[in-house]
């Protein structure tokens, strides 16, 4: 098993970020891959998202279920179909972290533990010689990239400014 782990400050509560984080619509807006979200349920534990995907020649529509949500701190969720994949988004406070013009601050982490050789390679339509290897060796290197645009962007929303945003890649044990 694969894993990303990394984190980043919003300047605002946990009451205030963990809507954002949660609201699974928007995140069309924080990454160029990610082209449609549809919704199966109100966002609670049991809810599934179609998430379509599109990069290169690859359109793929992953389909995630929400398995646990502790407001305002956790929301945890796993794939359901074609890859073994789960994550969590969570939100502490660290206020001692805020800057002297904010009056509170949040950290917010992203962490996904995935098997890349897990997809089921019938459900990936892949052009005429590629193969899983060559995407998997070309698409884990992005996922970090990938990841950081995504907190980058959902920072700009929860605090309705863009500013640079410093991310912390956690090493695994």
């Amino acid at each position: 098993m694969d894993r990303i782990l990394l984190s980043t400050l919003a300047y605002r509560p946990p009451e205030e970020v963990f809507p954002h984080v949660r609201s699974f619509t928007d995140y069309t807006r924080y990454t160029d891959h990610l082209t449609e979200v549809r919704v199966h349920g109100d966002g609670s534990v049991g809810s599934v998202y179609d998430l379509v995907l599109s990069w290169w020649k690859l359109t793929y529509t992953a389909r995630s279920k929400v398995t646990d949500v502790s407001p305002p701190n956790s929301l945890q969720w796993r794939l359901t179909k074609d890859i073994d994949a789960r994550g969590e988004w969570r939100v502490e406070p660290e206020p001692e972290s805020a800057p002297t013009d904010a009056p509170t601050a949040s950290r917010i982490y992203f962490d996904a533990v995935y098997d890349p050789y897990s997809a089921d390679r019938s459900s990936i339509s892949l052009p005429r010689f590629v193969s899983l290897d060559w995407v998997v060796d070309r698409v884990e290197p992005r996922l970090i990239d990938e990841a950081e645009t995504v907190v980058e962007r959902l920072v700009t929303d929860i605090e309705g400014r863009r500013r640079d945003v410093e991310l912390t890649i956690h090493e695994m044990p």
